[in-house]
């Protein structure tokens, strides 16, 4: 039998859960209303904590499904993207455009990561 940890469990979703040495966390978005850099930063960071809580980190990761609310902001959100992931250990990754939640949600992340 595989142990399942879940990190962060409410009762509609886990931020994270681990089973087999994976790590797959929901979707992460950051305050609403604020620009594309700062919402791709706040989410970056957010993905560093639960990354830190299932005991691995962003070199790790290895997938990322990122959700943008207009592709016009593609070019805004890979420059802090690509500040963020350490040369050498980008993960493979999609990109498309999406209705989030809400208008004033800009961007969302989903990662996937190993131990």
């Amino acid at each position: 039998m595989t142990d399942i940890k879940r990190i962060e469990c409410g009762q509609r979703m886990s931020q994270a859960v681990v089973a087999n040495g994976t790590v797959w966390l929901a979707g992460q978005v950051a305050e609403p209303g604020k620009s594309v850099t700062e919402q791709t930063q706040a989410i970056l960071a957010q993905i560093e904590t639960l990354l830190k809580k299932a005991g691995t980190d962003k070199t790790r990761i290895v997938a990322a499904q990122i959700w943008l609310a207009d592709m016009a902001d593609f070019k805004e959100m890979n420059a802090v993207w690509d500040a963020w992931v350490p040369q050498g250990h980008a993960p493979s990754r999609a990109t498309g455009e999406s209705k989030l939640a809400t208008p004033d949600y800009k961007v969302e992340i989903i990662v996937t990561a190993v131990l």
